[in-house]
């Protein structure tokens, strides 16, 4: 069985988040054995501030754990947030380990669900960088960010409260809200939450009337896949179809 290296604590609630979800999978895959995880846990006060004002440092301290998960026996690695995609490119072309896009499957999701224009939500380091927007082109994807003054308001809340592990009524609130004015103004259908502690705040799979891609859910539902052997692997994407495994497609008669 292939092991999982996961670049956590950015931040810790959604890295527990992560874990359960994992185990929750596989349990479904194989309920007698359990999957091989291993969690490098970071500073995610460090990390933002890196990603703020140093994207060079940010990168060889996100190696470092990379190098620490190898050392450990990963065979891949994933990282545990979306802010962190910032630097993915750099990242990869040096990391000890493959590596598994938290972008790249929300990308594919969205083509698969035939969504053409998304609201993104997550810092406003995410909104405001077009790493998610460059990925989702390659997928004929549109993704749009609210403008500043949204940016700014929803970051707050992500920093002061999400990452703390504060979860709020009032938040869940104005969130969906905002979601709801902004699919009007800006024409979308479909929203991505594009901070995995937003999924612990926004659980229903549509928000203001349109489907919210929930990261955490797409990045896990790919993890297993990377962790199953290869007879098992899912064919298809991991949300809405049934999946068929390589070994069922193997099987079916015509």
């Amino acid at each position: 069985m292939a092991i999982v290296g996961l670049v956590g604590g950015l931040g810790p609630e959604s890295t527990i988040d992560y874990y359960r979800r994992i185990l929750a999978a596989w349990e479904r895959v194989d309920p007698a054995a359990a999957p091989s995880i291993v969690i490098d846990s970071l500073d995610v006060g460090r990390a933002l501030d890196l990603v703020d004002r140093d994207r060079p440092a940010l990168i060889e301290y996100l190696l470092a754990s990379l190098h620490r998960l190898a050392g450990a026996g990963a065979d891949f690695a994933a990282m545990t947030a979306n802010t962190p995609h910032i630097v993915f490119d750099e990242l990869a072309a040096r990391s000890p380990l493959p590596l598994l896009s938290i972008v790249e499957v929300c990308a594919a999701e969205a083509r698969r669900l035939g969504l053409r224009r998304l609201l993104l939500l997550g810092t406003r380091f995410t909104m405001a960088a077009p790493f998610y927007a460059d990925v989702a082109a390659r997928y004929g994807v549109i993704v749009i960010s609210p403008d500043d003054a949204d940016q700014r308001w929803v970051h707050d809340r992500y920093v002061g409260e999400l990452l703390r592990g504060t979860f709020r009524d009032e938040t869940r609130e104005a969130i969906v809200a905002l979601v709801a004015r902004l699919k009007d103004e800006r024409q979308v259908d479909g929203v991505i939450l594009g901070g995995t502690e937003l999924p612990l705040l926004l659980r229903d799979d549509v928000v203001a009337g349109v489907p919210a891609l929930d990261t955490t859910a797409l990045h896990v539902a790919a993890i297993v896949d990377r962790l199953r052997p290869p007879l098992l692997r899912v064919i298809t994407p991991p949300m809405g179809t049934p999946a068929v495994s390589a070994t069922d497609r193997n099987s079916k008669s015509f």
